[in-house]
């Protein structure tokens, strides 16, 4: 099993409307959030394991709802990664510590080797070219990294989305098998996965 191959044009077309609609909507993802999204991030960022040494990105950070979280490990550094420079604004001014780096995961510039743990929460749907995004994932991840795809609202609420927003939402990885025929080319191995009904974490390793 692959990810689809998509055009460069379409790759531009997406993301530009994903960042203009995130950039226009950003209040809806600021607290308060629903009841049991806050315990159900915590079990999110505690799958990570992380440690005080790590090094942290948060892809799709929007405006840093799991920052407060990672930050109770006192990690080394967070970088966050977002479409929407809004967005990022936002971060920046409520987290001055941390590192907002703005554009799509593909064309990250980090370093090889930087990052220790990753958290794709409540984007992996939103990412357009899948093959580029985890081949440079790859690049920039240490070895024993940790990248944890999830959503505090389970996978069901994608399909809720997908007739909402004005650009195409892929499904997550529905059990084991399929992520492990995803994501082993890219060298990684599955050692989580939970798909319930208002929870999704599958945890890569490298």
């Amino acid at each position: 099993m692959k990810f689809k191959e998509i055009t460069e044009n379409e790759v531009k077309r997406i993301d530009r409307l994903q960042s203009e609609y995130f950039s226009k909507y950003m209040h809806l993802f600021d607290p308060p959030l629903p009841d049991g999204v806050p315990e159900r991030l915590e079990k999110i960022v505690r799958s990570a394991n992380i440690s005080g040494s790590d090094v942290i990105l948060d892809m799709g950070t929007g405006t840093g709802i799991l920052i407060p979280l990672i930050l109770k490990y006192e990690p080394a550094l967070i970088y966050a990664n977002d479409l929407s420079e809004k967005m990022l604004k936002s971060v920046k001014e409520r987290y001055p510590d941390v590192r907002t780096l703005h554009g799509d995961i593909r064309g990250l510039r980090l370093p090889d080797r930087t990052i220790d743990v990753m958290f794709v929460n409540a984007c992996y749907p939103n990412i357009v070219d899948k093959h580029g995004s985890f081949n440079n994932i790859r690049r920039i991840t240490k070895a024993g990294c940790r990248v944890v795809i999830s959503h505090p609202m389970g996978g069901a609420f994608i399909t809720f989305l997908q007739e909402k927003v004005p650009f195409p939402l892929d499904g997550f990885p529905e059990n084991t098998t399929v992520a492990r025929n995803l994501f082993e080319s890219y060298g990684f191995s599955v050692s989580m996965f939970v798909n319930e009904d208002k929870l999704y974490i599958l945890v890569l390793e490298g």
